[in-house]
């Protein structure tokens, strides 16, 4: 499809979407979702072997399978949210989003200071920058420069109709992680997507018991300005999104540069898998996360605890690391260091 054919389908989706009553969207989306497993396409067959890594070997290949079909009813079900989500008011907002660890949230918040937050590809996380937002909370992010630009234009729009300060992750006259740091020095709650490392420069780490690398963007920050940082549990209940606060880490405050990220690194790491563990079905990652399995002496750098069981292995994620370069580190990763953005010109399940 053309750049023009898919920003046509995205913002017919979007109207189409807000007219449709919320329990035929919702049931025309469950089909979707199940027509899509059922034909086991590459980001179906991926999300499979993802969730493989997560589960372990001893989950009947039966069982997997019905998580799958869960976790794509789990992913569309956050297409209906967004497209969605402009339409809702504050109360509805504030009452659909709910966040076990709200109280410390809000006592960092009222003292003036910056929250920093990495978050994995789960649950619904423009539902929880929308909470944010109607807190009354100055929110800012990144999001991944999409091709075409009027589709990119479009998903910003998107979030800063819900309260969202968005910064591209290339294009700008500034940084994105100098200004980034510039907020939370400000007091504004900074989320960035930190599950999946697209710039080929990321942090090697211990994911699942398997080598990957993650973006160096929330380690580096927590390290310059001094914000907390935590991780974020998030998940789907019937009844609406939820999510729960990890942290503060504990930042390590000696030695090289480098060898702090890569352990900071490493612990939002440990703490991303701990949440997707307690709830797989609602981790959105159908793309290949893992380095194949081999013996590498950068991966033995990274250190880290294994957070869960061995098992098959994709990844075409490679290249060199630049722990100590936040310029290089962040500023390349388009999806993961700076802020991400969910939605793909390929489709939900592209």
């Amino acid at each position: 499809m053309s750049g023009r054919g898919v920003e046509a389908a995205y913002a017919a989706g979007w109207r189409l979407l807000r007219a449709l009553p919320e329990p035929l969207a919702a049931a025309a989306f469950a089909r979707g979702a199940d027509l899509a497993t059922r034909r086991g396409g590459r980001g179906v067959t991926q999300l499979t072997v993802n969730l493989r890594r997560v589960v372990g070997p001893e989950v009947p290949d039966a069982e997997l399978a019905q998580l799958a079909r869960a976790g794509m009813r789990s992913y569309m079900r956050y297409y209906l949210d967004a497209f969605r989500l402009p339409t809702r008011s504050r109360e509805h907002v504030l009452d659909y989003f709910q966040v076990d660890g709200d109280a410390l949230l809000t006592k960092i918040m009222a003292a003036g200071d910056g929250v920093l937050v990495a978050l994995p590809h789960a649950g619904n996380y423009d539902a929880a920058g929308a909470w944010v937002a109607a807190r009354g909370w100055k929110i800012t992010t990144v999001a991944e420069r999409l091709r075409p630009e009027g589709l990119y234009r479009r998903f910003v729009a998107f979030r800063e109709s819900i309260g969202m300060e968005i910064l591209p992750t290339t294009g700008a006259v500034r940084p994105p992680i100098d200004v980034l740091a510039e907020r939370l020095r400000e007091g504004a709650f900074v989320p960035l997507l930190a599950d999946r490392d697209l710039s080929r420069r990321g942090v090697p780490v211990t994911f699942f018991g398997a080598p990957t690398r993650m973006p160096a963007g929330p380690a580096l920050l927590a390290i310059r300005t001094g914000a907390p940082l935590f991780t974020l549990d998030m998940w789907y209940e019937p009844d609406g999104a939820r999510g729960k606060l990890r942290g503060p880490l504990e930042l390590p405050t000696e030695g090289p540069l480098d060898v702090r990220v890569r352990q900071v690194t490493q612990m939002v790491a440990d703490g991303l898998a701990a949440g997707i563990a307690e709830h797989p079905v609602d981790w959105h990652m159908l793309q290949r996360l893992w380095l194949p399995e081999q013996p590498s002496a950068a991966v033995s750098a990274a250190g880290g605890n294994p957070a869960g069981p061995t098992g098959p292995a994709g990844g075409d994620v490679a290249g060199p690391v630049h722990g100590g370069d936040p310029a290089g580190a962040v500023g390349g990763d388009p999806a993961g260091a700076v802020g991400g953005d969910p939605a793909s010109p390929a489709g939900p399940v592209g």
